[in-house]
């Protein structure tokens, strides 16, 4: 069975985001990157399934910038067999990442697609299901638990009333949730090793699709900071100040 993995280059989660001087964007220079932690435990649960024996190959694939190389190349040195960039420069939305990675399916045929619920940049928790309405495929979200099986592949997702387990036939696709596992460590000699995995790049104009944006982003902004706390004297003062100051009550 081949696995499909997407990993997306995003700011590493313990770098703190600043915006542009001029709000134009986020500011990305001399910013430690790193693989999106989402996709991070997708590279995970799929090389567990092959040490298991239910998987034979994974394959890494990301959508982005000539960089994103180093992404792929740390999934190659958690466990994955070989990579595929889409190079492709600019913004990209979720719908033209779905497009791209329908493409590479359509050419590599996996069974079983995973890819991380959400990034941590855009949080648009949208390209697994766009891909998997793109593919006419079964999907499941949020997935906290993953078994395959020969028929198929069944996956536990927390809902609001508890757990839901879903069952999907093959070819499906699945995106993962924190609570599927707990990502390894590359070690050295896997990451020496990862530099001669095969890594094929390719761009979107020679997959026929079209990333071109449907919206433009006007202006990045960080959030108003939060003022102080205050300590009032007494319980009257502070219903004062909910009904006239904060005006909750």
């Amino acid at each position: 069975m081949k696995v499909l993995v997407a990993v997306k280059r995003v700011v590493d989660y313990n770098v703190k985001v600043r915006a542009k001087a001029d709000g134009s964007d986020v500011e990305l220079n001399n910013v430690k990157m790193s693989i999106n932690p989402f996709c991070e435990i997708a590279v995970e649960e799929a090389v567990r399934l092959k040490e298991k024996g239910v998987v034979t190959e994974i394959v890494a694939v990301s959508i982005g910038a000539t960089q994103s190389q180093e992404q792929i190349r740390t999934a190659l040195a958690l466990g994955a067999d070989r990579g595929i960039l889409v190079e492709a420069e600019g913004r990209l939305e979720p719908l033209a990442i779905a497009k791209c990675l329908k493409a590479v399916v359509d050419k590599e045929q996996p069974q079983l697609v995973l890819l991380g619920k959400q990034a941590i940049d855009g949080d648009n928790n949208q390209t697994g299901q766009m891909l998997a309405a793109l593919m006419g495929a079964g999907q499941a979200t949020f997935a906290s638990e993953l078994t395959l099986d020969a028929d198929g592949a069944k996956v536990t997702r927390e809902v609001d009333g508890g757990l839901q387990t879903l069952a999907l036939t093959l070819p499906a696709v699945v995106t993962t949730d924190l609570r599927l596992n707990e990502p390894r460590y590359a070690s050295l000699p896997n990451i020496m090793k990862a530099k001669k995995k095969p890594l094929d790049v390719t761009n979107a104009a020679e997959l026929g699709v079209d990333i071109a944006p449907r919206t433009e982003q006007l202006a990045v902004e960080p959030p108003a900071e939060r003022a102080a706390g205050i300590k009032v004297a007494d319980v009257g003062e502070l219903l004062d100040k909910l009904k006239n100051e904060a005006k909750v009550i």
